[in-house]
Order: C-alpha cells, then structure tokens, then sequence
C-alpha cells in the first residue's frame, strides 16, 4: 500500500475508533480512552491500535474488554466506511503519561550527567527531614 494512502487510512480509521469506543460501546470496563495512533505493520490486512488509558484505569482490562468487543468494533466500521476489506484489529496500550514523565526525567537525567542514587533537587527539599519516615 502506498504511504500516503496507508497514512490517510490511519488516521481515518483513528478517528472512527475513538467514536466508536468513546461513544457506542457500552462496556463498563471500558472508560474514556484515547486512541493515540493505528499502525499497519505488513500490510493493511492488520492494524495496530494504540490506545491511551487515562491514569487510574486499568489499562489490561481496557485492553481485554476492547478485544473481546472486536468483531462488533470491525461491523460498525465496516458500516461507516466504504472499504473493500476492513482490517484485523489488535489493540495494545500506547505509552501513557507517567511512563513518558519518567522517561523525561530519566533523559533530563542522563543530560545533567546525574547518577542514579542522587535525587533531584525538588525531591530533596520536599522530603521529610526524619530518615525513618523515608522506608
């Protein structure tokens, strides 16, 4: 598939996804998601899809209860969209905000050239001056 035609499918397929998940399904194990980015890593017979738990969900049973809920996601896309053949759907957790929080801190890290046991600065003035109360 050519880049521009697999780039344009993706992203259409991302914004029915988001719809359909946020608006028509009705499992409760599913919250408010976002869906980040779908990939199609061989072809466009699969698509990857990224989805974005917000903090405090459980990302694993967002996930399951998505995937137990893809034949009916793939029939209402199929009726939304005028495609020959609509692809196998896998979903997976994209990186969430507090893993790209630590990685940020983890490069700002690296950058100032700061071992590992040393704290930062913040973190330093805002703990508890009694050491037992650090364990």
């Amino acid at each position: 598939m050519e880049p521009i035609r697999r780039q344009r499918l993706a992203e259409v397929l991302r914004e029915e996804l988001e719809e359909i998940i946020n608006y028509e399904l009705q499992d409760p194990r599913i919250g408010d998601v976002v869906v980040s980015e779908v990939l199609f890593p061989g072809g466009s017979k699969h698509a990857r899809v990224r989805i974005l738990v917000p903090p405090g969900s459980q990302p694993q049973r967002t996930i399951a209860a998505l995937r137990h809920a893809r034949g009916y996601i793939r029939y209402l896309l199929a009726t939304r969209l005028s495609l020959h053949h609509i692809p196998e759907l896998e979903f997976e957790p994209a990186v969430s905000e507090q893993v790209a929080a630590h990685m940020k801190a983890l490069l700002r890290r690296i950058r100032k050239g700061r071992p590992r046991d040393q704290q930062e600065p913040s973190s330093v003035s805002e703990s508890a001056e009694d050491p037992d109360e650090l364990l």
